[in-house]
């Protein structure tokens, strides 16, 4: 036997084997980098699965705030209110939500000095601890024709005592013809943007300064009824107008609480007489999409009522405001995007009546302009810019000094129902001795239950 021939072979066959190692292992190279793209898609999937099951809870949560509005909007242009045997009465959408939001902080002034700086009756106005607002909110369909909201407002103040109120409680009608809707009841008055927000939509952890001292602590708000007019135009078109009652705490620079004071003017107990003597209140409102990526709001608002510093004494207050929104057609959970809201009052104050040797016309303005960013899901940074003054001697009175404010905000939503705002309030001010103040101020929310449709 050839035993040459056989280690020949052998060779040949070991040969081979080598031969066919570095194919081995560039097979096996290629399948570990397979593996991996295919583990990284796998993620990638798994990633876009959640984003977008978090979008589309988003938007259900959206869609149920907004249908009372979208069916209200939908039926206002009807040219005829619906028969009553087509539609069935159903209060199978009662909504029922609460909201809390507090806030901890402090201040470079005392609890005395925050209270005149801080004149919001929702800010944080104390060192320490505040429950700022919390709201139960009901609201639902009342049959074919009306839907009805209420707020119901719980607060502790700096005595802690708890503080309990109806801020609002009114309805609006779903079927008049034309473009027309009536509300009525205790409501927000719709002067500006901001006023009739509620503390937990607001994009700052306290109120602007002029509508502090306008509009005094909670907000411009009373009973009353009011029509609005969706006009036939090419783009968004809606006027306003309304009549309240002027009298109450709600109503500061109208028939105000007796015994308080307004540019040193003392209030008197004077009640409305007449219809001459109710508060009237009047709005226009505008939006225009200026592309697909950016829309506007523009607003000019009026009132006009008596006031409590004489008996024939009256105010009248005008206003402007204006929202710019930009976002790009694709986003996520409604990311990124920028927005600026502005918006400047005027206020004519007849204090005294013509005989007593005091009578002046107290003038007044301010105005404040707020820009927010929102840089990726669930965060948002925003600036806010204030300055708001009055003629004659006002450096003295802390609701009527010139004053300037700017404050720089940090917001994270970690879900739908709840956030978390750092608020930094730096302020100029002449009634302070050191004429400056520094505040900082943290701020948390949640969100329990389905909370009824508040306005835009």
């Amino acid at each position: 036997m050839d035993y040459s021939y056989f280690r020949i072979k052998r060779l040949v066959a070991v040969m081979g084997l080598l031969s066919l190692y570095p194919l081995t292992a560039v097979a096996e190279e290629e399948s570990e980098v397979l593996r991996q793209q295919l583990a990284e898609i796998r993620q990638q999937m798994q990633h876009l699965q959640q984003t977008y099951e978090q979008q589309i809870n988003a938007l259900e949560q959206r869609l149920q705030g907004l249908e009372a509005q979208s069916d209200n909007a939908a039926t206002s242009i009807s040219p005829a209110i619906p028969p009553a045997s087509t539609v069935v009465a159903s209060n199978s959408d009662f909504k029922i939500g609460l909201t809390g939001l507090f806030t901890v902080g402090g201040s470079s002034v005392d609890n005395d000095a925050l209270e005149g700086l801080q004149a919001g009756a929702h800010d944080p106005n104390q060192n320490g601890f505040t429950v700022q607002n919390v709201e139960l909110s009901l609201g639902g369909t009342v049959g074919p024709y009306f839907d009805a909201q209420a707020n119901i407002i719980f607060q502790i103040d700096a005595d802690g005592e708890t503080v309990v109120e109806l801020e609002e409680a009114f309805f609006t009608t779903r079927s008049l013809p034309w473009g027309l809707q009536v509300k009525g009841g205790q409501y927000f008055t719709e002067f500006g943007r901001q006023n009739p927000q509620h503390p937990h939509t607001w994009d700052f952890v306290d109120q602007p300064v002029v509508l502090s001292r306008f509009f005094g602590g909670d907000g411009l708000r009373s009973q009353g009824l009011r029509a609005s007019w969706l006009m036939p135009t090419d783009w968004y078109s809606e006027l306003y107008f309304g009549i309240q009652n002027p009298k109450g705490e709600t109503v500061t620079s109208f028939l105000n609480a007796p015994g308080e004071a307004i540019g040193g003017h003392n209030l008197i107990d004077r009640d409305a007489r007449d219809v001459g003597d109710l508060l009237y209140t009047a709005r226009w409102l505008n939006g225009f999409d200026l592309s697909d990526t950016l829309s506007m709001n523009l607003g000019v608002s009026g009132l006009w009522g008596p006031n409590a510093s004489g008996t024939t004494t009256d105010t009248n207050i005008v206003g402007a405001d204006m929202y710019l929104k930009w976002q790009p057609i694709y986003s996520q959970r409604g990311f990124p995007f920028v927005a600026w809201h502005s918006e400047v009052l005027k206020r004519r104050y007849e204090a005294g009546d013509a005989g007593d040797p005091n009578h002046e016309t107290l003038k007044d303005w301010g105005l404040f302009t707020q820009a927010t960013w929102g840089f990726r899901p669930g965060w948002v940074a925003g600036l806010r810019a204030e300055y708001a003054s009055a003629d004659g001697n006002t450096s003295t009175d802390p609701l009527r000094d010139i004053r300037k404010r700017l404050s720089p905000n940090l917001t994270w939503y970690p879900s739908e129902y709840s956030k978390v705002r750092l608020q930094y309030n730096r302020d100029w001010t002449q009634h302070l001795p050191d004429k400056t103040a520094d505040s900082l101020w943290l701020q948390m929310e949640f969100n329990l239950g389905s909370h009824a449709a508040h306005v835009f």
